[in-house]
């Protein structure tokens, strides 16, 4: 193989490839970066058995050929050549020549056929979605999967297409998140996609680049194309939790408060808490004013919100960390609280429409 390529196109294909790479193996290959260099290209390809990331870029191709090279030290020494020509050839031992200005490597690499090769598989469904509204919509539900492996059907977010509307739906035991679109795709189908991947969706792609995100579905696999790159990920297996059966029905207290000042309420409690310090806030809900306390064995502090509020009153006990992970992730600046008891979750949504719902469950308080 030889090449020759632009260092800046080549920096950022591998940083971004190298993100796919496993870290923790026993197979060297999973350690490395596929270089493959053909029909005036070259792909790059990272793959550690759950998530791979592919992309293109160009290059003069003096030579076809293809070559695995360890992804940390070859993006380490890509990162740092000077912005000019970087020309890569390899020889049939498989080491590989990294020449750019006066700069020279000599590093060695791998036999291309000892790295794994994505699995095909059957197009069960194909949908494109507007990059920046699925972005947002994952941006918004990603706080509340799960990082418990011992629950894995959690660890991901439930992608789920009906009658052109698109929901994502994530839940960890104590928060749960729902972001709903009107989409143009009026078939039906739901699938689970692994947080890594998720954590992709969100990195790959230019902010301000207009565009969309194709989805091709499969049994087991889906592929995500964002501009110039493919997220291959496995999903996750088995069944999601029914979501609408979580959702508390015998509402007894609304609540309509300012976003950004409840947040403020809720982070100055949160400065006499940590995971040391673990106390629940607590929060009470009475004539049309939200009383807020935090005691910990470092202090006490207090704080109250004027606010209206229908229905009963009532106490409520949240770890702030929990409740302001859901606060933080709401895009409206004021947000309907709905309760059904101090003992079931609250109901954080927009104070019209349905565009979001988040649901955070209660800490037990200790009375007296």
């Amino acid at each position: 193989m030889k090449i020759v390529c632009k260092q800046s196109l080549l920096a950022v294909a591998v940083t971004n490839v190298q993100r796919a790479v496993s870290s923790r193996t026993t197979l060297p290959a999973l350690e490395g970066i596929l270089l493959r260099a053909e029909n005036g290209k070259i792909t790059l390809c990272g793959y550690d058995l759950e998530i791979g990331i592919t992309t293109d870029i160009e290059a003069q191709i003096e030579e076809d050929g293809a070559i695995v090279v360890n992804a940390k030290l070859f993006g380490d020494i890509v990162r740092r050549l000077p912005e000019e020509n970087i020309e890569i050839s390899t020889d049939d031992k498989y080491i590989t020549y990294i020449s750019c200005g006066d700069v020279n490597y000599q590093i060695v690499g791998m036999y291309p056929g000892e790295f794994p090769e994505l699995p095909g598989f059957d197009k069960i469904e194909n949908i494109t979605i507007e990059k920046s509204l699925i972005k947002n919509m994952v941006k918004q539900t990603i706080f509340a999967t799960s990082d418990d492996s011992s629950k894995p059907i959690y660890t991901g977010a439930l992608f789920e297409f009906e009658n052109n509307v698109f929901k994502i739906v994530a839940i960890d035991g104590i928060k749960m998140a729902i972001r709903r679109e009107t989409v143009e795709f009026g078939g039906k189908s739901k699938f689970i996609v692994p947080k890594k991947a998720l954590n992709e969706i969100l990195k790959l792609g230019s902010e301000e680049k207009e565009g969309t995100i194709k989805i091709i579905i499969g049994q087991r696999h889906a592929v995500f194309m964002i501009e110039n790159y493919s997220i291959f990920t496995r999903l996750i297996e088995g069944n999601f939790i029914d979501y609408n059966r979580v959702i508390p029905n015998n509402i007894v207290t609304e609540v309509c408060v300012v976003t950004r000042e409840f947040i403020s309420s809720v982070e100055r409690m949160s400065l006499l808490t940590s995971e040391k310090f673990n106390s629940p806030l607590r929060i009470f809900f009475a004539n049309n004013e939200i009383n807020l306390s935090c005691s910990t064995t470092i202090g006490r502090a207090t704080d109250i919100i004027s606010s209206p509020i229908s229905g009963e009153e009532i106490e409520i006990g949240f770890s702030t960390r929990h409740l302001l992970e859901a606060l933080r992730n709401t895009d409206t600046d004021v947000i309907k609280l709905r309760l059904a008891g101090n003992t079931v979750g609250m109901i954080i949504s927009p104070t019209e429409g349905d565009e979001f719902l988040f649901l955070v469950v209660p800490m037990l308080l200790q009375r007296g």
